[in-house]
């Protein structure tokens, strides 16, 4: 122990406010010697590992060449640097230095090299770091030890790749040699999911780890980089396109309407109530009544996109409380017929359009979730029931000039009654259909008429809102439609009274407050010309498209009666 350790001690012993004992002083002796020696021992430890690493790694040629930008606050004007995005890389490019921002998608290194996977968004190509006069091993160590994840900046050469190139990356003809390399963003070494798990199915049967769904759910942000999420939301970003230029080209305007109401536009009570100020509103359940509005101050056709809100407690494949609407109104001149055959002619150009302009996209989904090819009928069967319930068929053209002639299937409700019954389901005639029936309902005319999109006419007036116009013929049915893919229902439409009498009274009969209701109401005293229209689930229609077993995986950050986070 030091003279200087033993005088401390003393001192300690006589100034201290109580005199330690003997017992004390010695216990105090042992942890000063204790800490003495493991002072001596780092700085032992430190010097050696300076010397070896002045050995192993000798001059570092790569000085200011890697390295972390630290935090950018924007706080300089732009780099002169000019970006080359990722999925650009190719033999062509052989020769030429380019700078690239991407992810470390995955790192191996031995020895005097390392070998890298850039990814950005789908994307995937090679870097590699060779340990030469140009390139340190203290740059190569760096390097690899970048966490997946990060984002970092390449300043690379590309190099043509000979034969059968790259099996493991996208761009399979080159790769890039790396010159410079910095950090943009560091990401935490340990990442509650690995991306290669979460680009596996649930059932994969390789046997390596795969994500189930609430971890994915739990963990979003990373499991929205996975190619499969990102093609899926690619895909669902391309219906809502073609949704939109369809209905452009049609004359149809878009509007924008309120999700905060007075009364529920559906009726019942799946309905959010809020705290509005002093007094209490809704979330829009639809925007249903603004959209009939828009068609009494003469817009004639409209569609909106927007968030719809259901306070319904269903925990299943195919519910959320809060998913996306694609909705339209149009005024037509003499039947309903022509409001249901143009949102169903847009849902076909829609279903074409994503065949022809995503095939990639769907060829990365089925790999990770495989379902049989969306399949669908142009010109398509109209289906018609006689009073005898024998199936006739007929062809019904829809002329329009954006589209060749096309026609839909449509099954009427009661064929469908028949149709189940035939296949043992018992069911009543006016009763709606429960979600396995209308699945038993999708196979049956997949069966026989080979489309998985039809249209479903006629639906009692019972299971329909209080606005929804009634069969003139017979009073137990009504002029609405449902759509349905694969089996599930992905609209709900129909003939809108635009009687403000008869309103009033079809309100009165469905319980609701008409005071709630009475600007609704009020705009149809004015005239109004007859309309019908539909709403559409933006998340169901991706989902049964791609056939996903779960309407979340469809949902950027789905809402469900136990989710509402992320």
């Amino acid at each position: 122990m030091s003279e200087s350790a033993t005088t401390e001690m003393a001192d300690l012993a006589v100034d201290g406010e109580k005199k330690m004992s003997k017992k004390e002083l010695n216990k105090l002796a042992k942890a000063a010697k204790k800490n003495e020696a493991k002072a001596a021992a780092q700085a032992t430890k430190g010097e050696a590992a300076g010397d070896n690493a002045g050995q192993d790694d000798g001059e570092d040629v790569s000085v200011g060449m890697y390295g972390s930008y630290g935090l950018i606050q924007s706080a300089d004007e732009k780099k002169d640097m000019e970006y080359t995005e990722l999925r650009a890389i190719n033999a062509s490019l052989d020769g030429k230095e380019i700078w690239v921002r991407a992810r470390i998608h995955a790192t191996r290194s031995k020895g005097k090299t390392a070998f890298l996977v850039l990814r950005h968004r789908v994307h995937t190509a090679q870097l590699m770091l060779f340990v030469g006069e140009k390139l340190s091993k203290q740059m190569l160590k760096f390097v690899a030890g970048i966490s997946k994840e990060s984002i970092v900046d390449v300043r690379g050469l590309v190099k043509k790749v000979e034969g059968e190139g790259i099996a493991s990356c996208t761009q399979k003809d080159a790769e890039l040699h790396a010159v410079e390399v910095f950090v943009v963003s560091a990401a935490e070494p340990r990442l509650p999911l690995q991306i290669e798990d979460a680009s596996r199915g649930e059932h994969d049967a390789s046997g390596l780890s795969c994500v189930n769904l609430d971890t994915r759910l739990d963990n979003r942000v990373l499991d929205l980089r996975t190619p499969t999420a990102q093609a899926i939301f690619a895909i669902q970003a391309g219906v809502c396109r073609y949704f939109r230029n369809c209905l452009a080209a049609r004359g149809f305007t878009e509007i924008h309407t309120p999700k905060i109401i007075s009364a529920a536009s559906e009726g019942g009570a799946n309905v959010f109530q809020v705290t509005y100020f002093k007094g209490s509103a809704y979330l829009a359940q639809s925007p249903q009544l603004y959209k009939q509005m828009a068609i009494a101050g003469d817009f004639d056709r409209v569609y909106t996109i927007g968030s719809v809100f259901r306070a319904e407690d269903s925990n299943t494949h195919r519910h959320m409380t809060e998913f996306m609407g694609l909705d339209l109104e149009m005024a037509f001149k003499h039947h309903y017929h022509e409001v249901m055959l143009t949102i169903g002619e847009t849902l076909i150009n829609i279903f074409k359009n994503l065949q022809e302009e995503f095939d990639q996209e769907i060829l990365t989904v089925a790999q990770q979730y495989p379902a049989e090819p969306f399949v669908f009928c142009e010109p398509a069967l109209v289906l018609k029931t006689n009073h005898s319930n024998c199936f006739t068929t007929l062809f019904e053209p829809c002329h329009t000039p954006l589209f060749p002639t096309v026609t839909l299937p449509t099954v009427r409700f009661p064929e469908a009654i028949a149709m189940l019954r035939a296949d043992g389901v018992e069911i009543g005639d006016e009763e709606d259909m429960s979600t396995p029936v209308e699945k038993q309902l999708g196979r049956l005319v997949k069966a026989k008429y080979n489309t998985d999109f039809y249209i479903l006419d006629k639906f009692p007036l019972a299971v329909r809102p209080f606005y929804t116009m009634p069969d003139p013929k017979d009073g137990r049915y009504s002029n609405s439609y449902d759509m349905f893919m694969r089996g599930e229902e992905i609209l709900s439409g129909a003939q809108r009274i635009h009687d403000a009498a008869f309103l009033t009274e079809r309100a009165k009969h469905h319980g609701i407050a008409l005071e709630q209701i009475q600007s609704y109401i009020d705009s149809f005293k004015y005239g109004c010309p007859p309309h019908a229209g539909g709403g559409i689930g933006l998340e169901r229609v991706t989902m049964l498209f791609l056939g996903l077993h779960n309407i979340r995986l469809a949902s950027l950050f789905p809402r469900d009666p136990k989710r509402i986070t992320p």
